[in-house]
């Protein structure tokens, strides 16, 4: 990230894939995966805009299908939406692949919402495999 145009421009994005964050969360979070540990944020540039943001991170807690410790976790993945479709998404999560494998990682893992048709065959298409569906329920106490 070269300046505060840049942050601008991935807070606006991550944004559009969250778009509960407020602009403070939106900055927090970014700040979170760029100085984080075990996290880091990929982008993709064009003509000095930022188009596409990947967040990555490394999860040591249990991972459904994962059989190994640390696994790469695909956390958030945005593309303007004047870019999609042109691979931007897949090369921005080879990045995250390739920085997972450089932490010592063996899997890499994602999820997405069920009703989230668009997410499922993005990820199908770059070769996840699917592993299970979960539907998840609380009550207040």
């Amino acid at each position: 990230m070269e300046n505060r145009d840049d942050l601008s421009q991935m807070e606006n994005l991550l944004k559009q894939l969250w778009p509960s964050l407020t602009n403070q969360e939106a900055r927090d979070e970014l700040d979170h995966y760029i100085n984080g540990e075990n996290t880091n944020v990929f982008t993709r540039t064009i003509d000095g805009n930022c188009v596409g943001i990947a967040l990555c991170s490394l999860r040591n807690d249990y991972v459904e299908g994962c059989e190994s410790s640390p696994v790469g976790y695909l956390e958030g993945i945005i593309i303007d939406k004047k870019y999609r479709m042109k691979g931007i998404a897949a090369s921005l999560v080879l990045k995250c692949e390739e920085w997972a494998k450089s932490k010592g990682c063996k899997e890499f893992a994602s999820d997405c919402e069920l009703s989230n048709a668009d997410s499922f065959l993005f990820h199908r298409n770059i070769g996840f495999e699917e592993i299970n569906r979960i539907i998840c329920f609380k009550k207040d106490l």
